[in-house]
């Protein structure tokens, strides 16, 4: 199981929201690839970004920030935030980042999905927000009426590398991880399945891994690594299996 510490980046800085609200973010580090370094020497080997501005205005705007992270550290990447179309995902892909991760766009065009995973395969990750069970879009501004399943079996066979599912009422909340409707979701699909929002502490990760067999691939951790809430060495032992989760 992978341990994915994230990066939001705002205004060219790595913060952390509330519920995804604009208005709650706390700056952690006003240099981006200087904690994405941090975060590799501690052990981690995959990051996970999102460009906030991008996700509110529907096209790329922390460009520079990203394209400084993929050149600070050797670790893969994954990138979501305003990612609308073909020729967005191809711009971030020749900038370096490994897998680009699609969510308002999966639920207004998935034909585009569709089309994104047979042009780049292996490189397409769906992001699928829930706030109680039903997908929210536009950076979260907007809840529709079709449920995070629903979504989710549209693409089993278009073949998406993963689905990050995240529970909006927990994000950046510190308490814990939705386990149970992240393995629910990943036993109704076959695609792996990121889980995220909430993590607050190793307990997490250990419950998380205990139902990896439902097709649980990793857990995003945000606001937990950054206040110290969560050991890096400890969370990647247990994801690892070096410590027993029980």
């Amino acid at each position: 199981m992978i341990v994915f510490p994230a990066i939001d980046l705002k205004d060219g800085e790595a913060v952390r929201l509330l519920k995804g609200e604009m208005n709650t973010a706390t700056v952690f580090n006003s240099n981006p690839a200087a904690q994405a370094k941090e975060f590799e020497d501690a052990g981690f080997e995959f990051l996970h970004m999102v460009d906030l501005n991008g996700a509110f205005e529907g096209r790329p705007v922390n460009r520079a920030a990203v394209e400084k992270i993929v050149k600070t550290v050797s670790m893969p990447t994954q990138l979501g935030g305003g990612i609308r179309d073909i020729k967005t995902i191809e711009q971030w892909l020749d900038a370096g980042v490994t897998r680009v991760i699609l969510g308002t766009v999966a639920v207004k065009n998935p034909e585009l999905v569709m089309e994104a995973c047979k042009k780049f395969p292996g490189k397409i990750v769906v992001g699928i927000d829930a706030r109680g069970g039903m997908v929210a879009t536009e950076g979260w501004a907007e809840t529709s009426d079709l449920k995070a399943t629903d979504l989710a079996r549209k693409f089993e066979d278009a073949g998406v590398s993963a689905i990050v599912y995240t529970d909006i009422d927990r994000d950046g909340l510190l308490q814990g991880c939705n386990v149970e409707s992240t393995a629910n979701l990943a036993r109704a699909i076959s695609i792996p399945v990121i889980a995220s929002g909430g993590v607050a502490s190793v307990e997490d990760i250990k419950q998380l891994k205990l139902v990896e067999d439902a097709g649980i691939e990793g857990v995003i951790c945000g606001r937990s690594i950054y206040d110290g809430r969560i050991d890096a060495k400890e969370a990647l032992s247990i994801a690892s299996g070096v410590i027993e989760a029980k």
